[in-house]
């Protein structure tokens, strides 16, 4: 009986398009970018603050690790506080490089600038994007700059969300949209 199930379910598979047969790759900085581009993008820009704001991140991971996607996360495991913020430090240079060239490359930037937080090269990264069309915003009542942020996005038409559920959702709809096309 397992063998019949175990035949049915690979014929069952093969029907499949390869899209809903894939997981998620996380690319964690300072990992190289993927060569090709055959998934969409997704950019997870917000609140990191040196290590003290919550781990977001994880939590959208863990939400889209079915999706056909790549998500970019410039949060790492091995980030080094002593590490000065000039541009002579080479991995605070190497980290820098690799946010700007994710962000280049990404579908969809997500950015969360969470309560509490100050997040300064969040608020850069939202400069820099905000005309893009590309960003999806969760900027709770709480955060430093909220009313800057709300008046920006409104401003250039970022889609901002209202929590971190809604912040998942419009995700998953950008890359089902881009997988149709």
């Amino acid at each position: 009986m397992n063998r019949a199930f175990a035949l049915a379910a690979s014929l069952g598979a093969a029907l499949l398009p390869a899209s809903a047969l894939a997981d998620a790759r996380v690319v964690t900085s300072p990992e190289a970018l993927p060569a090709g581009h055959e998934r969409p993008r997704v950019f997870l820009g917000g609140s990191i603050d040196m290590g003290s704001a919550p781990d977001w991140q994880k939590q959208v991971i863990e939400a889209l690790h079915s999706e056909d996607v790549v998500l970019l996360n410039p949060r790492r495991a091995d980030w080094n506080p002593a590490w000065k913020p000039e541009a002579n430090e080479p991995e605070f240079r190497r980290q820098v490089e690799w946010e700007l060239a994710a962000l280049d490359s990404a579908d969809v930037i997500v950015l969360y600038l969470a309560p509490g937080s100050q997040s300064p090269v969040s608020l850069l990264e939202l400069g820099l994007h905000a005309r893009s069309g590309k960003v999806v915003l969760l900027c709770p009542p709480g955060f430093w700059r909220k009313g800057n942020v709300d008046i920006t996005g409104e401003r250039y038409g970022v889609k901002q969300v209202r929590s971190l559920d809604e912040l998942i959702a419009e995700t998953r709809r950008r890359v089902a949209d881009l997988a149709r096309k």
